[in-house]
């Protein structure tokens, strides 16, 4: 990665150093600032230019990506590459090597991913930029389940967990059951492992695979197949999968997977995305501005509308803008 400092003004006074100025006017006040900077007289942000580097989530990878169309349509000299790689695998292989300047993760960075960073020296800047309803999906011709709680998921995914439909209920088919989830280097199954499967940990005889393609059409090809992903693909393909419903505990209403009750709390698979700019990336003004962009826009009606995620909060994206104004605005 070409590491160039792209540093930029405006009457002499750095973009970050004027974010400070209007830091307590909140998104909006911020957003007309973002629009009214320019370099050398140019209009829209055309003086900027560099590369930002996002790798990580597959489930933040089409905000990421949205963000980038964006962004890139205002600042078209700067290229934004996004990368699906996994929270996991992004955090390892790109983003604590520091080869990538911001990793998405659909779950918290874990203390001994933190530590690979810090030892390479990359400082991780945690952001919750959205949230999302993990969605467990069949068949559309799976006729003997609607809803399931997490001690029946755990009994199917935990290792040595059932092997046919009827261990979990001897009323189903005593037929296989066959799984399809994320890969290990996802958030996604790092989440669905610590909340809903436990200490007895996620079984490996399943098809794992970073292409939430695979696992739709997994589910496609046979009435017995199981699989998750976040809402967003589900969305995208909701007339080609089954939504499951979920309750916590056997005695919960089952939850129906949606934004509404991912944003009220009531679907039990609701989780906070993130994503993790780096300190040192954000000293140069593509990240920077590009960050700012993503925090400005969290909270637009877009996120629920094009991308299928529950977009941040107000209170949430002000948070998000103090820390970004704390850690590359002095």
């Amino acid at each position: 990665m070409q590491n160039v400092r792209c540093e930029r003004s405006v009457e002499g006074v750095s973009r970050r150093r004027l974010l400070a100025t209007v830091g307590g006017g909140g998104t909006v006040a911020l957003g007309g600032c973002l629009s009214s900077e320019s370099d050398g007289g140019s209009e829209g942000g055309d003086g900027l230019s560099g590369e930002v580097i996002v790798t990580g989530s597959s489930t933040v990878y089409p905000i990421s990506k949205a963000m980038r169309d964006r962004f890139t349509a205002k600042h078209p000299n700067v290229t934004v590459r996004v990368k699906s790689t996994g929270s996991g695998g992004g955090f390892e292989n790109h983003y604590c090597p520091g080869d990538a300047d911001i990793n998405a993760a659909s779950r918290p960075i874990e203390a001994g991913e933190r530590d690979h960073c810090t030892g390479n020296g990359v400082t991780p800047v945690e952001m919750q930029i959205a949230s999302d309803a993990l969605t467990m999906a069949v068949s559309t011709e799976n006729n003997w389940v609607d809803c399931l709680s997490f001690d029946q998921l755990a009994r199917i995914w935990k290792q040595g967990g059932a092997e046919t439909w009827a261990d979990i209920d001897p009323t189903w088919p005593d037929e296989p059951v066959e799984l399809y989830g994320p890969d290990t280097t996802s958030g996604t199954y790092d989440w669905f492992t610590a909340n809903v499967v436990g200490d007895a940990g996620h079984r490996s005889d399943y098809v794992g695979t970073e292409d939430d393609t695979t696992i739709v059409q997994g589910l496609e090809a046979s009435p017995y197949a199981m699989g998750y992903f976040g809402y967003g693909y589900y969305a995208e393909n909701a007339d080609r999968v089954k939504a499951l419903k979920i309750k916590a505990d056997a005695t919960d209403a089952c939850a129906e997977p949606t934004l509404q009750a991912a944003k009220a709390g009531t679907y039990p698979m609701a989780r906070p995305l993130f994503i993790y700019p780096s300190e040192e990336a954000l000293q140069r003004d593509p990240v920077f501005e590009f960050v700012k962009f993503y925090i400005e826009n969290s909270t637009a009606d877009w996120i629920a509308e094009e991308v299928n995620y529950v977009p941040s909060s107000e209170e949430q994206a002000s948070e998000n803008m103090a820390t970004l104004e704390e850690v590359a605005g002095a």
